[in-house]
C-alpha cells in the first residue's frame, strides 16, 4: 500500500521530510502501537498489587503513539527559518516538529517517576528532579523555534538541567536506602545508566538537527526515532523486568490487603475499609465480660 500521508498533508518549508522519512516514521508508530498493546495485556495479566508501576509504560506509549502518528502524517509541526544556511544560502526555512516535543514534556516526568518512586529519595527531591525534565524539554523547544543565534542559551540551560538529572539517577540517589528492598538496587542503577546514556545522545541530535540545521529532517526523524525506542519500549520492558525484585509491601502498594506495621500489629492497607481495626475494641470487651 502507497504512503500518501504527504499528499494529503502537503510538506512546507525548504527543508522538509521525504516520503522515506514518512514511511520510517509509520514502522515507529507500528512498534508503538504494539508496545502499548502489549503493555495493556501485561497491565491486565498481572498480580493486582503489581499495576501501579504497570500504568506508567501504557501512559508513555499511548502519548508515543500519537505522536508518531502525527509526524507520520506530516502533522504537529511549524516552519521557521533556520540559523544556518548550510547548502541553501541565506536563511532557509526549516520543519520543526513540536508534537514531538509534547511527547517528552509528558513521558520524561514519566520515566524518572517511576524510577525514583522504588529509591530513598524524598518527594521533595522527586518533585524537583521532574521539574528540571520538564525544564530540559522547554527549552528544547524554544529553542528550535528560535531563529538567531540566542537558541544556543537555552541549549545550555537544557543541558545543565540534563546533568542534573543524571546526578540525581547516578549519584545522589544511589546513596539512599531504596525504599523497594536491597535487591532493586542493581536493577535501577542498571536502568537509570541506561536511560541516562540514551538522553545524553538527544542533544546531539538536536544540535544536528533543529540546532544546527546540518542533517536533513529526514535524517533527524531516523535519529530522533531510535533514540525514541530505546527510550520508549526498550527501557520500558527492562524496567518492567526490574520490577520482579520489588518488595511492593515496602512500598505500600500492596493493594486491598491489611499490612503490618513496624512493630508487628496488623494495620489497615490501602483500599481496605478499617473495619478490622474497629471492631478490635468490641472483641476486647467481650473478652473481658467472659473473664469476669
Amino acid at each position: 500500500m502507497s504512503n500518501d500521508a504527504l499528499q494529503n498533508n502537503p510538506v512546507s518549508g525548504d527543508r522538509h521530510i521525504t516520503t522515506h522519512a514518512s514511511d520510517w516514521l509509520w514502522a515507529v508508530f507500528a512498534v508503538m502501537l504494539l508496545s502499548m498493546l502489549i503493555a495493556i495485556f501485561w497491565h491486565g495479566a498481572s498480580v493486582k498489587r503489581h499495576r501501579y508501576f504497570h500504568q506508567i509504560p501504557i501512559i508513555v506509549l499511548t502519548v508515543s503513539t500519537i505522536a508518531y502518528f502525527s509526524m507520520a502524517s506530516d502533522l504537529g509541526y511549524t516552519t521557521i527559518p533556520a540559523e544556518f544556511g548550510r547548502n541553501y544560502g541565506g536563511h532557509p526555512t526549516r520543519q520543526i516538529w513540536y508534537v514531538r516535543y509534547i511527547q517528552w514534556f509528558i513521558n520524561a516526568p514519566l520515566l524518572l517517576l517511576g524510577l525514583l518512586l522504588l529509591t530513598g529519595l524524598s518527594y521533595s527531591d522527586i518533585l524537583t528532579t521532574i521539574f528540571f525534565a520538564l525544564v530540559l524539554v522547554v527549552t528544547g523547544l524554544v529553542g528550535a523555534l528560535t531563529t538567531s543565534s540566542y537558541k544556543w542559551g537555552y541549549f545550555a540551560f537544557g543541558l545543565f538541567s540534563l546533568f542534573y538529572l543524571c546526578y540525581r539517577l547516578l549519584g545522589h540517589s544511589a546513596r539512599f536506602p531504596f525504599r523497594a528492598g536491597a535487591g532493586s538496587r542493581t536493577g535501577f542503577l542498571v536502568a537509570s545508566s541506561y536511560l541516562t546514556f540514551i538522553w545524553m545522545l538527544y542533544p546531539i541530535c538536536w544540535g544536528l538537527s533543529e540546532g544546527g540545521n546540518v542533517i536533513t529532517p529526514t535524517s533527524e526523524m531516523v535519529f530522533y526515532g531510535i533514540l525514541d525506542l530505546f527510550a520508549g519500549p526498550i527501557f520500558l520492558a527492562l524496567f518492567l523486568n526490574m520490577l520482579r525484585k520489588v518488595e511492593y509491601n515496602k512500598l505500600g502498594m500492596d493493594t486491598g490487603r491489611a499490612v503490618t506495621n513496624e512493630k508487628g500489629g496488623a494495620g489497615v492497607g490501602p483500599g481496605t475499609s478499617g473495619t478490622a481495626a474497629s471492631a478490635a475494641p468490641g472483641a476486647t470487651a467481650a473478652g473481658t465480660n467472659a473473664a469476669v
